[in-house]
């Protein structure tokens, strides 16, 4: 087990607000909707589908290094960092291209990030579609900086993720899939996909990254009759997803990404 210091009290939690505590009708799902989803997602709820396949394959390929002795917490969470940082197009591309980020870092993420900014890859050219080298140098500084007086991403919030690692402006309706794909990585403990290794969130605070599949499958079953992709729309679906596995809403990703594939 991970044993991380907390430095600082902070709210890691996106709890639901008010406005969407209330149960409407397109979150009540009939039986036979929430069996499909049930069983659809303990069935994807498992490694074999996505090793060498997806992103999360490179924060437990130092995950499993991390058990040896051979790598550290802050490995973990930046590998996954960057690779849900890259995690939009297809998972081939964002496979192959988070294998070149790892590469430039000869695969010691911490090591390089701690180095002398000047050291950091800085260039226009694209890494990962619009994704640029100098736009992965300004998080590594932002990360540098963090690290230098915290030991572990798990005190940040949702926002602060945002704010002060990704250098975004805030944004009170941003979906912020990918920051809230790696919570879910980093937060869910079934020891089965996700890792599990940040103990002071529970799983029932995560919100569902919402990407395009989450969306088509959520609409094709009534989840939601919203059409933005918002942080409403993601609560709203976590919230009916939470009937299904209560507790643990976002392991309704595994179903509604591979039901629209």
């Amino acid at each position: 087990m991970l044993i991380i210091k907390i430095r600082q009290t902070v709210n890691t939690s996106d709890t639901f607000p008010s406005t969407i505590s209330k149960k409407t009708e397109s979150t009540i799902l009939p039986s036979n909707i929430k069996k499909i989803i049930r069983e659809t997602a303990e069935k994807y709820n498992d490694y074999k589908y996505f090793k060498d396949l997806d992103p999360i394959t490179f924060p437990h390929y130092f995950y499993d290094l991390f058990k040896q002795g051979k790598a550290s917490l802050q490995d973990i969470e930046i590998s996954g960092l960057f690779a849900a940082h890259l995690a939009w197009g297809r998972r081939d591309m964002i496979v192959r291209d988070t294998k070149r980020l790892l590469d430039e870092m000869h695969w010691q993420p911490y090591n390089y990030i701690m180095q002398e900014i000047s050291s950091y890859r800085s260039e226009e050219k694209s890494i990962h579609r619009t994704i640029k080298w100098c736009d992965i140098a300004k998080i590594c500084n932002n990360l540098r900086k963090f690290y230098l007086v915290n030991e572990s991403l798990c005190i940040l919030s949702t926002v602060e993720l945002r704010t002060e690692i990704f250098g975004q402006k805030p944004d009170k309706n941003a979906a912020n899939k990918k920051i809230h794909m790696f919570r879910r990585w980093m937060v869910r403990n079934d020891g089965r996909v996700d890792l599990g290794i940040w103990k002071n969130i529970s799983p029932k605070d995560l919100i569902i990254p919402l990407d395009i599949h989450v969306f088509n499958s959520a609409k094709k079953f009534n989840m939601t009759q919203r059409h933005n992709f918002n942080i409403k729309t993601a609560q709203e679906i976590t919230e009916c997803l939470n009937d299904i596995f209560p507790g643990d809403p976002t392991k309704g990703d595994f179903a509604l990404f591979h039901l629209d594939i």
